[in-house]
């Protein structure tokens, strides 16, 4: 049998192929497949049935780009919603792979048409269940996404589902969730690789509630939703533009990369001290490892992108724009800050500090005004006293918060997230920006201690 979980960096997507016999199936494919085709190929497989759990909202599904390269049947959830491809899933819908059975389980909470598949034994027991964005390791699914006039009504169909139909299957049971932690579908996933109904019924929080009232006290919240999530939705309704149908990135020279500079946005995707050191002025920075975190707040798909990338190939990064709809990517700069220093070009910089010199400066000379754009929950479990807490992705709307007379000491957690504020703010004016380097674990300031 061929049992593979395939991770998608940074947006935390987990998808499945399961095959036996001579046929396998995938669960909520990713845009690029060729890892699925390639797995099954080398297995001897063939893939005839793409299952989806529901209607994502946080990456562009795979499963029109599949199903023409392997004539696959796609099943889809969320039957209530208009699709323009595949058929819609049954309660109870069975397909048979090899000597083993999946089932459908209509578990809806996250979207109202949500599925997920139970894996079953060639003895007929439930063995695995793929529960989508219904139950997550240490976590739930967001119930959010229908506005917050449908939060109660949600809560309340995914607590029926989860107690109802999920716990039911046995604590043997596997759960193979859609996600993983650092997903923007939970707000709390653990970072428990694999795990079972038991574990789950046993440490994930959310499951601990004494009622059904009291669950969805806990859940009925809305959490932040990127800008990027309209064009997921839609997307994964009509089903998405081909991978191929815009033509690959060209290298481009420095003059040709400052002559299509108007109108488009320069993503620069190295590291913080890449960046800070140098980079083309008015560049966005996001590093690689978070760019499916982030560029769906500060990108807008109506702009053609350039890129400066750390190596040569740009290829890892388009694939990961290409996942969450970011397809016009114009060029990117051959050679890097290299060719553009040599070519006589201008750059701009972010001054760093480590977090030591911060803590010198304000056992020396006071408060220097600190803007903290960790997240709501990181500062107050762990807030620094006086500083300006703006979240990094709501910053754009609130710059004018910030003052260009004094320096800005800019402060997250590791100092990734404080040099992207940075770029967002020197390309609003901003220039009196100083990005502060360690974070919390080398905070050591005695007369700003950190609150506990």
């Amino acid at each position: 049998m061929l049992f593979e979980r395939i991770e998608s960096a940074g947006l935390a997507h987990y998808s499945y192929l399961v095959g036996a016999g001579n046929e396998a199936m995938v669960i909520d494919p990713r845009r690029d497949g060729d890892v699925y085709v390639d797995q099954a190929t080398s297995a001897g497989l063939r893939i005839a049935h793409i299952l989806e759990t529901h209607r994502n909202e946080d990456y562009v599904g795979g499963a029109v780009e599949l199903a023409a390269r392997t004539g696959a049947e796609v099943w889809h959830a969320d039957a209530q919603w208009e699709y323009a491809y595949g058929q819609p899933v049954r309660d109870g819908q069975t397909w048979i792979v090899g000597r083993f059975t999946v089932r459908a389980l209509h578990t809806p909470g996250h979207t109202p048409g949500h599925m997920s598949y139970v894996l079953h034994d060639a003895s007929g027991a439930p063995w695995v269940a793929f529960t989508g964005d219904a139950l997550f390791a240490g976590d739930v699914g967001r119930v959010d996404f229908l506005g917050p006039e449908r939060l109660q009504e949600m809560a309340g169909l995914l607590y029926d589902s989860i107690f109802g139909r999920l716990l039911p299957l046995g604590d043997g049971v596997l759960v193979c969730p859609a996600h993983g932690a650092g997903s923007v579908c939970g707000s709390a996933i653990a970072d428990r690789v694999w795990t079972s109904v038991g574990l789950e019924r046993q440490h994930n929080p959310r499951l601990q509630a004494a009622s059904r009232a009291e669950f969805i006290a806990n859940v009925a919240r809305e959490l932040p939703q990127a800008p990027y999530f309209r064009r997921m939705e839609a997307w994964n309704l009509a089903g998405p533009p081909p991978l191929g149908s815009r033509p690959a990135p060209r290298p481009l020279s420095p003059a040709a990369f400052a002559d299509q500079m108007a109108g488009a946005v320069v993503l620069d995707t190295r590291d913080e001290l890449g960046f800070s050191a140098a980079h083309v002025p008015g560049a966005l920075n996001i590093d690689a490892d978070r760019l499916s975190s982030y560029a769906g707040w500060f990108v807008p798909y109506a702009r053609p992108i350039l890129l400066v990338n750390k190596g040569a190939d740009p290829t890892t990064v388009v694939r990961t724009l290409a996942r969450i709809g970011y397809d016009d990517v114009a060029g990117y700069l051959a050679g890097g800050m290299l060719a553009w220093h040599t070519a006589g070009r201008a750059s701009q910089s972010v001054r760093t500090v480590t977090v030591q010199s911060l803590c010198r400066e304000l056992d020396a000379h006071g408060e220097p005004w600190i803007l903290d754009v960790r997240s709501p929950e990181e500062t107050r479990h762990m807030p620094i006293p006086d500083a300006q807490q703006i979240h990094v992705t709501e910053l754009p709307q609130h710059t004018g918060e910030v003052p260009r007379d004094r320096p800005v000491y800019i402060f997250c957690g590791s100092g990734v997230r404080a040099t992207l504020a940075a770029s967002v703010l020197q390309r609003a004016g901003v220039t009196n920006v100083i990005v502060v380097l360690g974070g919390l674990a080398g905070w050591s300031s005695t007369t700003c201690p950190l609150g506990l």
